[in-house]
């Protein structure tokens, strides 16, 4: 039940918004019950703020709209929303002569007359996964020879750009991190509707959003901050009205709030009012009134601040009223169409452009057009635009990041960056970048866009605080050390942790045995295979905040290495005895699609017995949104062109806690699974590792472990684990004062025995880091439960410019005398740990 703040909650809430104080969560409630002369003075300090914001981005007294259609894909969809008219069912389609889908060529006609019209925006409206709902939708897709309504998008999307200019802003609904990853390369700008955070009105029955699972407030938060972290400009909002009380609708400003600044992926908020539309469940719920409506607008002008857009429709309230929206801090129009019906609100047609442009300048502002991704994201460039779309946007925006005035869209393909000299070059070995791969550390202490990139770092902070740090347990480790010595795979998430934790005699205890379990498995041999590192990259946009190794394009410090360049240095590997090369690089939005197949093809052609372990599962995501394949079909396709095994690298920590304070656009744990298994089910063998003593806790670890044997079970395809200390020197979250500055020794001990105990009868073999421990800490790793010393490596750009201190290369005699230094026989061996 609501509770309706008191005139003195509003009055003291007012005062304090006027003065420019921050309002917590009670007082933007208190302010959403404002009417009368105080609801005045609270449109006014809202316009204050939103005038401020104008000022600051360079375009004083400018409101904003997008002329766009609206192409609505399907109606058909898996969620019973209340209020809504837009979705159908399949006979109802049938009764009007639609089919499930609007075909191809209806999709071109909608576009291409917007086109003419002087649109700029094909805003593509669908419901949520309906082939999940309705055999009829499946059926459509199959037909049409589409796996998901999600992989028609994409298509529709491309043949848009091509052939009529239009830029695609995607709004399918929920979305997975996986899904808007492959979705980015065709579409500027993507949205959802945040709509409430209440759980009330998603769990009780009767109310709005009940049996509709993709209305799920932590869903659809989830999907706003996997935008975030994809660097996806992102429009969202609130719908007000649908029977939220006041302070459920003041927590879901200040969710979008969150969100916003945590990523700086929100390019606008929508602040949409209820109207009741006849024939559904909620056609006899009042309309929001037009004071709780201004209100609800300043408010969120005020909590979100001068920086953000905000929107309001102007269609769903009379045009006269659009002044009251443009008093209460509204800056944007958001669509509006010539052409087509807002087909969600099909009552409430749009208003013409000359009469919203009068009203707008009665106000005292300039109406401007604007493109579907909002003019701070196309100032900005990579890593908000893909490469892939940068030129459509490119073509119809002013230096400002506006549309240019009456410019009209024309087709342009959508292909590929030919990757400069970089990959793809001339022939003649340059670089695009440098000339040279780096071999002395960084220039600088930190990469140009240090500020912005790994986004907002007190939200890091906050997020980190809730990790925990590592504490030693002092409970009695007497019963899990026989727990681990009777049944060492098998052993409690309990037991584990106390045994992960341990120090002195415990801990010397618990490396004893897992030495005892490393030679009873593997025996003393201490392996080592000839290989050479090629980082064929630093460029990279994805924004790791441990990682000192990526490089914005423009950075003193940026490489890319051509084809030639590649083959160059794996033969000089081979010459020099290698049998392997390891090659990953930056996520760099220019590489070409083909890139890694290429690269794969180039070593093969020239050093045909050389075995290519290559690609972490982030770039093979990254590979797969760039070709459009699935990531079982871009795994065969890199086997068939020669690859032979996929580093198990992009892991960190599997625990999604830690992995989005570690980064900012990295894969998500699920998907880390499911590729690793993928690549195993197919017949790429994968390694496995951890990189641990950051913001981490030994639970994490062990989660860690524990995962990672669970796979094996599964799927058999892990050769080793390869445990990778934190290198904390040049790492941008231990410079912003987040991150511990790496594992102690007495972490590295417990982590390399752990991993021998827990992932005992499993995997074989753990490997020890001589680049990250230097080499009497890697003979310590070695009594320790650990059995391989990994590559010689000839080049580690990576852990080198994050501030290793242990070099970059290892001689064979080198090698050998870390396993004499411990009475160990050393034996080279090959990727699969043949002997040789």
């Amino acid at each position: 039940m609501d509770v309706i703040p008191t005139p003195q909650q509003v009055r003291r809430a007012l005062v304090r918004a006027e003065r420019g104080a921050a309002l917590d969560v009670e007082e933007a409630g208190a302010l959403l019950a404002a009417t009368g002369a105080e609801l005045d003075r609270l449109c006014v300090a809202a316009a204050r703020v939103r005038d401020a914001g104008l000022e600051a981005a360079g375009r004083p007294g400018v409101v904003t709209y997008s002329p766009k259609v609206f192409i609505p894909i399907t109606r058909l969809c898996r969620d019973r929303c209340h209020y809504c008219t837009f979705v159908e069912t399949p006979a109802q389609a049938a009764r009007e002569g639609r089919a499930p889908y609007l075909s191809p060529d209806e999709i071109l006609a909608i576009a291409s007359q917007g086109a003419a019209m002087g649109c700029l925006e094909a805003l593509f409206t669908l419901g949520d996964r309906p082939e999940d709902r309705w055999p009829e939708a499946q059926a459509w897709l199959d037909e049409q020879g589409y796996d998901s309504t999600l992989a028609y998008v994409r298509a529709m999307a491309i043949r848009v750009l091509e052939e009529t200019g239009l830029l695609p802003h995607l709004n399918p609904g929920v979305m997975s991190w996986e899904e808007m990853n492959r979705l980015k390369p065709v579409s500027p700008s993507m949205g959802m509707m945040l709509e409430t955070t209440s759980r009330r009105l998603f769990e009780t029955r009767g109310e709005a959003h009940y049996g509709s699972p993709d209305k799920d407030p932590a869903v659809r938060l989830r999907v706003l901050e996997d935008a975030g972290r994809l660097a996806i400009p992102f429009t969202t909002g609130l719908l007000v009205g649908i029977g939220e009380t006041l302070l459920e609708r003041a927590e879901t400003i200040f969710a979008l709030r969150e969100t916003s600044r945590r990523y700086g992926a929100v390019q606008e908020v929508i602040v949409q009012n209820f109207r009741a539309k006849p024939d559904t469940a909620m056609r006899h719920t009042d309309d929001l009134g037009l004071a709780e409506y201004r209100a609800a607008i300043a408010v969120t002008r005020l909590v979100l601040g001068p920086k953000a857009r905000v929107q309001a429709p102007p269609n769903l309230v009379d045009l006269a009223e659009c002044r009251a929206l443009l008093d209460a801090g509204v800056d944007d129009w958001g669509g509006v169409s010539p052409l087509t019906p807002d087909h969600v609100n099909p009552e409430r047609p749009w208003p013409s452009l000359e009469r919203l442009r009068a009203i707008t300048a009665e106000c005292g502002f300039d109406l401007r057009p604007r493109l579907t991704v909002h003019p701070e994201y196309v100032r900005a460039g990579e890593p908000w635009l893909d490469p892939r779309v940068r030129g459509h946007v490119s073509a119809l925006a002013q230096h400002d990041g506006l549309a240019i005035e009456g410019v009209r869209p024309v087709g342009l393909p959508w292909q590929e960056p030919d990757g400069g000299a970089g990959l793809h070059g001339d022939g003649s070995g340059r670089t695009d970048l440098h000339t040279a791969v780096d071999t002395e550390g960084r220039t600088e202490d930190r990469r140009s866009d240090f500020a912005d990139v790994y986004g907002d770092w007190d939200a890091v902070r906050e997020a980190a605080a809730t990790t925990g740090a590592p504490a030693v347990l002092t409970a009695e480790g007497g019963a899990a050390l026989r727990a681990a010595e009777a049944d060492p795979g098998g052993l409690s998430p309990e037991d584990a942790l106390t045994l992960i934790t341990a120090d002195g005699d415990l801990l010397d205890a618990v490396c004893r045995l897992a030495d005892d379990l490393r030679r009873e498995t593997v025996g003393d041999d201490v392996t080592y295979i000839v290989n050479r590192n090629i980082n064929f990259t630093n460029v990279c946009y994805v924004g790791c905040r441990f990682c000192a190794f990526a490089q914005r394009r423009t950075d003193a410090d940026a490489y890319s290495l051509s084809l030639d360049q590649v083959a160059d240095r794996a033969e000089e590997a081979w010459g020099l005895g290698a049998t392997e090369v390891c090659m990953q690089g930056g996520i760099d939005p220019e590489l070409p699609a083909d890139a890694y197949f290429d690269l794969v093809a180039a070593v093969k052609q020239r050093v045909p017995g050389m075995h290519v372990h290559a690609f972490s599962p982030m770039e093979v995501v990254n590979g797969t949104a760039r070709t459009g394949l699935s990531i079982e079909d871009f795994l065969i396709k890199a086997r068939e062109a020669g690859l032979g095994s996929l580093p198990g690298t992009a892991a960190e920590i599997l625990d999604d806690e830690v992995r989005w304070v570690l980064t900012k656009g990295k894969l998500p744990t699920r998907t880390w699974v499911e590729i690793v298994s993928t690549a195993h089910r197919v017949g790429v063998p994968t390694t496995s590792t951890m990189m641990y003593g950051h913001v981490d806790h030994p639970r994490h670890w062990v989660g860690h472990l524990q995962l990672l044997g669970r796979i094996q079970d599964e799927t058999g395809g892990f050769t080793e684990f390869v445990p990778l200390p934190f290198v904390h020197t040049s790492a941008p979250i231990y410079l912003a004062g987040v991150a511990r500055p790496g594992p102690t020794l007495r972490d590295n001990r417990a982590v390399h025995a752990m991993a021998r105990i827990l992932l005992h009868g499993r995997i074989r073999n753990i490997q020890t880091s001589w680049v990250k421990l230097g080499v009497e800490g890697t003979r310590m790793m070695l009594r320790s439960g650990a059995n391989d010393l990994g590559g010689t490596l000839m080049e580690e750009t990576i852990s080198r410019m994050a501030g290793s201190e242990h070099g970059s290369a290892k001689t064979v005699a080198e090698l050998e005398e870390i396993g004499a230094g411990i009475g160990r026989p050393v034996r080279e061996r090959t990727t699969l740990y043949a002997l040789r």
